[in-house]
């Protein structure tokens, strides 16, 4: 069994924008239509009892709380106040509480009072950002068609250029096939963001990736080893990373990237999206059900269900679920194709959501990705631009002989 480190709070389950990506509302799975909006008191206090708890018997010197949504910020300032005490004096003595936040941005720039409690709490806030505001305002708009782009703008600055430095984590960008990839990451260093988390379209063989209507049928050999496919999000990746990579100075760290260059160097990456690390993330809720990763939603109706709450089970018990061991097996839990590809240590089989397709067997996730043919055209691009380069790093290194 693998402890989890990451619990993932729902803290307000209804959002003030309609994306039209969104794997939420947008999605197979609507059970968002019978949540709460918002996490009680209640199932709060239940929710950080059982994290502490965890933590104890688990013996882990700290844990990450990533409050999340819809949109979190909804819950106003007063209501966050309290639970992010909630969370503080459940942990205290017991194990480092490391806390973010993904938000959009809007209700920072709507409600002065949110930033001054986030900043008494620590708490790590990421903003999304889809790059130009062209691009952004073609999915991320309001629910009457306005779009968001600067609002989100104004969120930003008040990160970047004020006394709430230290709280931003950086930015999360949807890849978009219509614009223009450079374009796309020069727009994010606008906003001189720490880190940006570059993330593909949730999609599955049974619902295609934007652009590519096609990818229905999972490959039965190995990339490379049969027809050429487009790989039209590998190209895109491919142009931000030589972009990134040949700059002349430290922009930004991208966590696809460097976690990609981690493994291909021989290291251990944690990341639900490449590599086989087990996974160690868990979901609560609004109403206090215990559920896997949310961008299973792109899957089927219940994908991400458990059966479990915070009300009559631990996270311990969660973690001996089957759903969650499932997912913890690293090479031996892949695909068939997978298992065989010269690539699977990095690559790892990609994102679990992105493996559905109805009728693979034992189970419907026992397929590759849906951006298998992406993520193999990638990893070996980024292995040919290192292959050209750590000889010469490690000749640069060596001592000079006297």
């Amino acid at each position: 069994m693998v402890p989890f480190r990451q619990f993932l709070l729902k803290i307000h389950s209804r959002c003030n924008l309609a994306c039209d990506y969104c794997y939420v509302y947008e999605s197979a799975d609507q059970s968002w239509r019978d949540r709460p909006r918002f996490m009680d008191q209640d199932t709060v206090r239940r929710a950080a009892a059982h994290i502490a708890e965890h933590a104890r018997t688990h013996s882990l010197t700290e844990v990450h709380v990533v409050l999340h949504g819809g949109e979190p910020l909804l819950v106003g300032a007063a209501r966050l106040e309290e639970l992010l005490g909630v969370l503080a004096d459940a942990l205290d003595g017991v194990a480092a509480l490391r806390l973010t936040l993904q938000t959009n941005g809007l209700r920072l720039v709507e409600d002065p009072a949110l930033l001054p409690v986030l900043a008494r709490h620590g708490v790590r806030v990421g903003v999304s950002l889809d790059g130009t505001a062209a691009t952004h305002d073609r999915h991320r708009r309001r629910p009457d068609g306005r779009g968001s782009h600067a609002d989100v703008a104004r969120a930003l600055r008040l990160l970047t250029d004020g006394p709430y430095r230290a709280l931003y984590a950086g930015v999360l960008c949807t890849i978009d096939l219509t614009a223009d990839p450079v374009e796309t990451y020069e727009a994010l260093l606008e906003f001189s963001p720490p880190r940006l988390d570059l993330l593909l379209p949730h999609a599955t063989w049974h619902t295609p990736p934007p652009g590519l209507p096609g990818r229905t049928t999972p490959p039965s050999r190995v990339p490379g080893a049969g027809p050429v496919e487009p790989v039209p999000y590998a190209r895109w990746l491919c142009a931000v990373f030589d972009r990134w990579y040949e700059a002349p100075r430290r922009e930004t760290g991208i966590r696809l990237f460097e976690e990609i260059v981690v493994l291909l160097l021989g290291g251990a990456a944690r990341s639900e999206a490449v590599g086989l690390a087990p996974v160690d993330l868990v979901v609560v809720e609004t109403d206090g059900t215990i559920e896997q990763a949310d961008s299973l939603k792109v899957a089927y109706d219940g994908a991400p269900a458990t059966g479990l709450d915070v009300f009559r089970h631990t996270f311990t018990d969660a973690a001996r679920h089957e759903a969650f061991r499932a997912r913890q097996r690293g090479r031996a839990g892949l695909a068939p194709v997978c298992a065989a590809c010269p690539r699977a240590a990095v690559c790892g089989g990609g994102l679990y959501a992105h493996r559905y397709h109805p009728g693979a067997a034992p189970t419907p996730f026992a397929a590759p990705s849906v951006y298998c043919a992406d993520l193999a055209v990638l990893v070996d691009h980024m292995a040919d631009r290192l292959r050209q380069d750590v000889p010469r790093l490690r000749t640069a290194a060596q001592p000079v002989p006297r």
